[in-house]
């Protein structure tokens, strides 16, 4: 079965914080518009995570994510959980400084940009947190983020 994808208008989508508190221009909806003209843009600080509540339970296969090169994370924790339990480490993906969008495959394979391996795992709840900034104060800008997999 292809994978799909998973993010929807019912997921729940939460960030650590946006740049200036100013949702209109730099806020959390702008990671799924598809739009190369918009991104997500955190505020400072030393760790800055999104987490999505899927409405249904999922599999997750892939993960697709373009930062704004200086602004991207060398450490990144998946975890995720079942509703009602406490999230839990899937795996650590290391993405490159760049402006490219790079992609995760459950099952590596060849193509795409700047392959790293995420872990196929059942779960409700996805937390993505981006450490170790290649921001000097800790800001994270993401213009597309995409989960793929199946819905159960």
């Amino acid at each position: 079965m292809p994978a799909e994808p998973l993010v929807c208008a019912d997921t729940a989508t939460r960030v650590s914080s946006v740049l200036n508190r100013d949702v209109k221009q730099f806020g959390k909806k702008h990671m799924f518009d598809a739009n190369e003209e918009t991104c997500w843009n955190s505020d400072q600080g030393a760790c800055q995570w999104v987490t999505l509540d899927f409405p249904r339970t999922v599999r997750v296969s892939q993960l697709h994510i373009q930062f704004q090169g200086g602004f991207s994370s060398r450490l990144c924790t998946l975890e995720g959980c079942r509703t009602g339990e406490e999230l839990a480490k899937i795996s650590d993906l290391y993405p490159e400084d760049n402006n490219a969008m790079q992609i995760s495959f459950a099952t590596l394979q060849a193509g795409g940009a700047a392959l790293f391996q995420v872990e196929e795992t059942a779960l409700d709840k996805l937390k993505i947190t981006f450490e170790n900034s290649t921001d000097f104060f800790g800001r994270i800008v993401v213009y597309h983020l995409q989960v793929l997999g199946e819905r159960l």
